[in-house]
């Protein structure tokens, strides 16, 4: 896409990053610690005291993704034609009210219910952010931006796997779930001050400031083809590619998620708490990857495809051969799926990036929105099926499954329809004839 307008300044892309990324990134955060640490609560002590097997953990853990799947688009909706400010203040303090009472609860049924009202109140966050991004930040940034939203995934696993296994240690895991659910409550105090909506709304930004931003923005927005509404989204082949990559995708992500502390305690026969620092380390490496990728691919004129299917397949391969090393070579298998937590991850920033470049603001929000539901039906699928078939300690079938849906999802990259290169270098490949490429025009 050709931008007549000049980059913001330095000073204001720095007021920007400094105020609102962080903000992104802790709202992130919190909502993937009250999702993820079920995962640690399962291996620390919930399945013993309610007396379920692996098949009735991976549906309470994946239960939550069924709620998330329904709200997803209606949160995009409320995000893009009234407010992210508010719809972020009432999710935060359901979702810590709820993740809290996964503490509480003690009949199993119950806590289904639980599990399933978490997923709805959390299906704003996401769409929301991504759509409060698209606000602020141009293309030559979101592939940035993105990333430092989605970073909130690894980081969050970092220092949750090995806090939440201390937690359980020093305490019990229902306190760790009440611990761990009090901060959103309290955050969504913190972004309702801090936030603002679009540049429009800022007091911290100055008016020749705000109608700098306000320009480029509008200038990508006047290069891309209208597109209807909500009908279109649907009908177009690059949604509906990716909806059903993405869920192949959540499928690798959240069954690895879900049931890398049941595997690792199973391998290693260590301590929760170890257990949880073990956890972690792949983590690290998501964090690495995903900085690195993003900054090039914000940098280069490829296509950001190029920047996604090469980490999927090598995940794929990863869980196939942790497999084939077996249960017998903990250090092997262990480092294998360190490979794997780590290329998982790498790809979102430049992926989340690249919808809105085929898709104007009117409906980017919808389009990433439906996809995102498909990713949660992926991670219903992940972390039940993973259960279902032994939680990846029983038998090699969840290894094999997981990698097999990570090489489908790598694959299906290449189905996504590219845009033409324009007549005329771009900051980005061009938005509107990636749009035009996607619906036939």
């Amino acid at each position: 896409m050709v931008s007549t307008s000049e980059p913001p300044t330095p000073v204001l892309a720095s007021q920007r990053w400094r105020r609102l990324v962080p903000l992104a990134f802790v709202t992130y955060s919190l909502a993937y610690v009250d999702r993820s640490n079920y995962s640690i609560g399962a291996a620390g002590g919930l399945t013993k005291a309610l007396h379920i097997g692996s098949g009735q953990a991976g549906l309470l853990g994946g239960l939550f993704f069924f709620g998330y799947f329904i709200f997803q688009v209606p949160a995009a909706e409320f995000a893009e034609k009234r407010s992210v400010k508010r719809l972020m203040f009432v999710s935060l303090l359901a979702w810590g009210a709820l993740a809290a009472l996964q503490g509480v609860i003690d009949a199993y049924w119950l806590l289904l219910l639980d599990r399933f009202a978490l997923g709805v109140v959390e299906a704003a966050v996401l769409p929301a952010m991504l759509v409060f991004l698209t606000h602020w930040f141009t293309d030559r940034e979101r592939g940035r931006a993105d990333t430092f939203l989605i970073l909130g995934n690894p980081v969050t696993l970092l220092w949750m796997s090995i806090v939440s296994g201390y937690l359980i240690s020093l305490t019990s895991y229902r306190w760790m779930f009440i611990i761990e659910g009090v901060p959103a409550m309290l955050w969504a105090f913190v972004f309702y001050r801090l936030t603002s909506d679009r540049p429009r709304d800022a007091e911290w930004l100055s008016e020749s400031e705000t109608q700098q931003v306000q320009q480029q923005l509008s200038e990508e927005q006047r290069q891309v083809p209208e597109v209807a509404g909500h009908r279109e989204v649907l009908k177009s082949w690059n949604v509906q590619v990716l909806a059903l990559q993405y869920l192949l995708w959540s499928i690798g992500v959240y069954g690895f998620v879900f049931w890398l502390p049941t595997i690792v305690k199973s391998l290693s026969g260590h301590g929760i708490g170890s257990v949880g620092l073990l956890s972690a380390v792949p983590y690290a490496l998501a964090v690495i990857l995903m900085l690195v990728t993003s900054w090039v691919s914000d940098r280069v004129s490829l296509d950001r495809r190029f920047f996604v299917w090469p980490f999927l397949i090598i995940g794929a391969v990863a869980f196939y051969l942790s497999y084939r090393v077996g249960t017998g070579h903990f250090v092997e298998a262990y480092i294998l799926l360190i490979i794997v937590g780590g290329v998982m991850n790498a790809p979102y920033g430049p992926y989340f990036a690249y919808i809105p470049e085929f898709m104007p603001q009117n409906v980017s929000g919808a389009a990433m929105a439906v996809i995102n539901a498909f990713g949660a039906l992926g991670g219903f699928v992940g972390t039940y099926i993973t259960g279902a078939l032994g939680g990846g300690t029983q038998s090699g079938a969840a290894f094999v499954f997981l990698g097999a849906c990570l090489l489908a999802s790598g694959l299906l990259m290449f189905a996504v329809r590219r845009p033409p290169e324009p007549a005329t270098v771009p900051a980005r490949p061009g938005r509107a004839s990636a749009i035009a490429a996607d619906t036939g025009r």
